[in-house]
């Protein structure tokens, strides 16, 4: 389901955004859910974690572009897209890597065109696979599903959502693949996702899952400077 979050201190204008939104992502067949914020700090005080916000920029108090600026702080990296009366701020927008800058009284056509894009993009992210070879078949993993590999010699265990698949593959081949893709190996026996990763210290990870996956000692550093960057990235916090 997409989580939208739609931000502007025009009350009206807020509502209308968001019916509009509504009537759009209907007319595609998205299901969807959309939260009306007033205020860049109430934004910035919500527990969820937003795939797409919409933030109007002059607002009273603190602006859009702060906003914009605090959330990327806080690690939000998933689609910011910006409306406004004006279009001054178009340049300042590339400083927090918007997604979209929408002109006030925003075009049906353009939003649509802009939600569609934010859909395919969003698909394409999480729909990213690997296909391992087991028992002579080839099966189709979604790395957003896969907790952690194990690594014991040749043999590779995928622990995932759907349970655990042992292969054979050799490490340096893994790591590779996974290059770029929210992995990273705390421990010559451990390849971790990232994305699921609820706390460390300096001798473990712990998983959402509650799993405990150690981490070497000579690894660490470069593990806490993963797991910033990609919070960064992603938009997933600890």
């Amino acid at each position: 389901m997409l989580s939208i979050a739609v931000c502007d201190d025009e009350i009206l204008d807020c509502c209308n955004m968001a019916k509009d939104i509504n009537d759009v992502l209907e007319e595609i067949g998205i299901p969807f859910i959309v939260r009306q914020f007033s205020s860049g700090r109430d934004l910035l005080n919500a527990m969820e974690n937003f795939d797409v916000i919409f933030l109007d920029i002059m607002m009273c108090g603190m602006d859009g572009m702060k906003t914009a600026q605090l959330l990327r702080e806080k690690a939000f990296d998933k689609i910011l897209i910006f409306i406004s009366a004006s279009r001054d701020y178009v340049f300042e927008a590339y400083d927090v890597e918007a997604f979209q800058y929408l002109v006030k009284p925003i075009d049906s056509y353009k939003l649509k065109n802009v939600l569609q894009r934010v859909v395919k993009k969003l698909e394409n992210h999480s729909q990213e696979f690997m296909l391992i070879n087991q028992d002579r078949t080839r099966k189709k993993l979604l790395l957003r599903e896969i907790y952690y590999f194990e690594i014991r010699g040749r043999i590779i265990s995928v622990h995932g959502v759907e349970g655990i698949f042992d292969y054979y593959e050799q490490i340096g081949t893994l790591e590779k693949e996974l290059q770029g893709k929210g992995f990273f190996r705390c421990h010559k026996s451990f390849l971790v996702n990232l994305k699921y990763v609820d706390n460390y210290n300096r001798q473990e990870v712990i998983l959402d899952t509650g799993e405990k996956i150690a981490i070497a000692k000579r690894r660490y550093e470069a593990f806490c400077q993963e797991i910033l960057e990609y919070m960064k990235r992603s938009g997933d916090s600890i």
